[in-house]
This record gives structure tokens, C-alpha cells and sequence, in this order.
């Protein structure tokens, strides 16, 4: 398929997979995406025995994991696709299982990157203590297996109006006490290089992270947005009592996350949920810094589907990054697939755009599970500086549907990461 354009760049050996539970160094420049030129091959060797577990693997009462679309995608080089799942939670805040059998259950499941995130609190009440976040990290430690699964310590900051926010790659936690409030939680972020955040169930809380007030030193630590939380699509949250869409708030107050999918689990189950959030990441292999690498630049997409596999070009440029666009056509590839399960399945493309309340759809594509499909889409940056792909089902409604009449009034299956317009 034309229209890649190969990018070059080091890569950096270091780790933090060794005792004690460390930081990463990831890059800070925003849009930085690129990897180990042609270790492709490799990279999908090492990624083979999660994906036979993936399709064999299943635990009582729990769906069978469809054996889903290969790892490697058809229209860039130098990454695999990784599944991912970045928010759980235990008994050390408010779940119901024991922190001990968590990442152990999440990789029998398939997962091949999963992270528990208890909360933080006030004072530890219902929340995480320094003895939990530890312990958290000793666990995270002896689950992690470099090449193939990466495990990872992270905390869910808690505010009861404001909203809660997931951060990982930090060698302490922020609970109330230390932030109370989102800006304080940046101030924060900003003060520990490598820490990586998301705006978690946008829009849950009544206050929305002060209506997503932007903080641009903040920006780069902002990598994420959680579009689907546990079997909810988030893009119309609030909007039957009068509120903006939360993709269309976070994006136009200036952030750049890029769109995740998560379970946010509170049972025992972890991992075994069909039909609950989660992510694709692209990543140049299956560690803790390769996956920081990857959540820095936006190279994921949301999904609440097993085994799906999604990449996204705009003019050869990977979906998280920037276009040297000010106005013209803009030539998309998306490679979008399942496997045989879905095979010639209809799914829809609709391209979202800025919009005041809910965002503008400016072209709605018809395709098929299993193909790269490509198509061309006027774009100005008169008109917003964001364009995202949503992915849905057109024979299934939107369980929280938005305007009447939206074209994203059906069910989301997936969200690409934004592209961002130069000004």
C-alpha cells in the first residue's frame, strides 16, 4: 500500500524492569512516533505466544476470546499491536479481588499490557496507602516479563466532583492531601518527568477536570482519554441533560490525548470481560519503556473488542500525530480487522471534526472487517484543529446516543487517535 513513509530515530536501551519499581525516561517532544526501523519480524516472534494464548485460553463462565487479527499492520512498519488494559482496580482501594491474583488473571486472559490503578483518596480512606503502592510495584515487578507481558504499577487520582485521573510511570502517588484538584494534580505531573496521565470516564463527574481547563505545560503528560469505560462509549456523555461531548470539550480546550479503552474492573475477573473497554497500542516491543514510548505518542486507539486490530494513516502520518496541513485533501489508510470471526463483516468510518456541543461528522464511509480502506477528506484548520476516525457497527445503536439524527448514533467499535492541524 503506498502512501507510508518510513521514519527513522535511536532507540534507548535503558529499562526500569529491574527492582526497585522505577521510572521510565520517556520522550517529551510531542508527536516523536517512530521506531526500530525493521525489526518488525522480531518484534512479532516475541509477541506470538500471548496471541496463541489469547485465542486458547478461557476461564469459567467467561466468552472465549475470539482468536482476533494478526499483530502486524498492513500499512506501517516497525511496531506490533499489543492489547491493552490500563485501569483496574483491587481490594487496596474499592474492588472486590485480591490485588495478588490481578495481572496473573489479566494475562491468562490475553492481555499483553495491563496496569492496576487503585484509587487515591483522602487519607487513604478507601484509597491507596504507601504500603499498598509498594506492594502494588512488587507485583507489578514479578508479573512483568519483558518481550511478553508488561505489567504496571499506576494510581487513579480521585476526586468526588472534579473527576478522576489515571497516572503511571511515577515513583510516588498523589492522593488529595498532596492534589486537590486537577490543576494541583498537573503542578504535580509536571515536577516528575515520564509521569503519563489520562482523563478517566470523561464526563462521569459533574465538574469535568474544571471543564477540561487546559494546563499547556501539562500537555505532552496528557496521553490519554478514555472513550469507552467499562461497556459505555463515552463520546455523548451528558448530552441528554445539555453538555458538551466530552471528546469535543477535552480536544478544543487545547489537550492532545490520544483515545483508550479500558474495564476499569472492580471484580475478580480481570481481563475476561468481552464487550468492556481496552486498548491497541503499537509499540517497537513489549516493555515497560517501548510501551511509555508508545502512550507518549498517541499511537493507540479505543476499542470494546477483543483481538481487533486498527492502524491509521493521514498523508503517511501515524494516527497521535501532527499534519503540516493548513487546508487541502488529506489521504487516510485505515487497516482495520478482526480475523476470521468477523470476516466480511459491515462496519462504517465516520470522520469527526470540531463541533460546538457534539462533533461535525464531515464524511461517513462504508467497509468491510478486513480491509484497508482508503479515502481522501478536505480538511482546514479554519474549521478545528482535530480530526478523529470512529469505527461502528451501523446494525447496533449508540447506547448513549447523541443529536438526533448523528451519524455516530450507532455502536462504536473503535476510535483512532486524533490528528492534530498545524496552525
Amino acid at each position: 500500500m503506498t502512501g507510508h513513509h518510513p521514519h527513522h530515530c535511536h532507540h534507548d536501551e535503558r529499562s526500569d524492569d529491574e527492582v526497585p519499581y522505577g521510572q521510565v525516561e520517556v520522550p517529551t517532544g510531542f508527536g516523536r512516533r517512530t521506531l526500530l526501523a525493521g525489526a518488525g519480524g522480531t518484534l512479532m516472534l516475541a509477541a506470538l505466544p500471548t496471541a496463541a494464548r489469547a485465542a486458547n485460553t478461557t476461564r469459567a463462565g467467561a466468552p472465549t476470546a475470539a482468536t482476533g487479527a494478526s499483530r502486524t499492520s498492513l500499512i506501517t512498519q516497525g511496531t506490533m499491536l499489543v492489547h491493552t488494559d490500563m485501569h483496574n482496580h483491587t481490594v487496596m482501594s474499592d474492588g472486590d479481588g485480591s490485588a495478588e491474583a490481578a495481572f496473573a488473571s489479566m494475562r491468562e486472559a490475553g492481555l499483553d499490557v495491563a496496569a492496576l490503578t487503585d484509587h487515591a483518596t483522602l487519607f487513604s480512606i478507601d484509597g491507596l496507602s504507601s504500603s499498598e503502592w509498594r506492594t502494588t510495584g512488587d507485583l507489578a515487578n514479578a508479573a512483568n516479563d519483558p518481550g511478553q507481558f508488561t505489567a504496571i504499577r499506576g494510581f487513579e487520582w480521585s476526586h468526588p466532583l472534579q473527576g478522576h485521573i489515571n497516572v503511571w510511570n511515577t515513583s510516588d502517588f498523589a492522593d488529595l492531601l498532596r492534589a486537590g484538584s486537577p490543576g494541583s494534580l498537573y503542578n504535580w505531573l509536571t515536577g516528575r518527568p515520564g509521569g503519563l496521565a489520562s482523563f478517566n470516564h470523561p464526563g462521569r463527574e459533574v465538574g469535568r477536570f474544571n471543564n477540561f481547563s487546559f494546563n499547556a505545560s501539562a500537555r505532552d503528560q496528557l496521553v490519554g482519554l478514555e472513550m469507552f469505560n467499562r461497556t459505555d462509549d463515552f463520546l455523548f456523555e451528558g448530552w441528554s441533560s445539555g453538555v458538551t461531548s466530552p471528546l469535543v470539550a477535552c480536544l478544543n480546550a487545547g489537550w492532545r490525548p490520544a483515545l483508550t479503552g479500558v474495564t476499569d474492573e472492580h471484580g475478580t475477573t480481570w481481563g475476561f470481560h468481552e464487550g468492556k473497554g481496552r486498548s491497541g497500542l503499537w509499540v517497537a516491543e513489549n516493555t515497560r519503556a517501548a510501551v511509555f514510548e508508545a502512550m507518549a505518542a498517541r499511537r493507540s486507539f479505543a476499542t470494546r473488542v477483543s483481538g481487533l486490530r486498527v492502524d491509521a494513516t493521514a498523508n503517511g502520518v501515524r494516527m497521535g500525530g501532527v499534519l503540516n496541513v493548513t487546508s487541502g485533501d488529506v489521504r487516510f489508510l485505515l487497516d482495520l480487522d478482526r480475523g476470521s470471526a468477523w470476516d466480511g463483516k459491515p462496519l462504517r468510518i465516520q470522520v469527526l471534526r470540531p463541533g460546538s456541543s457534539a462533533p461535525t461528522v464531515v464524511d461517513v464511509i462504508d467497509t468491510v472487517n478486513g480491509r484497508v480502506t482508503d479515502f481522501t477528506v478536505p480538511l482546514t484548520v479554519t474549521d478545528g484543529d482535530w480530526v478523529v476516525l470512529r469505527i461502528s457497527d451501523p446494525s447496533l445503536p449508540n447506547g448513549t446516543p447523541g443529536p438526533a439524527g448523528h451519524p455516530c448514533n450507532d455502536f462504536g467499535v473503535a476510535y483512532t487517535s486524533p490528528w492534530w492541524l498545524r496552525p
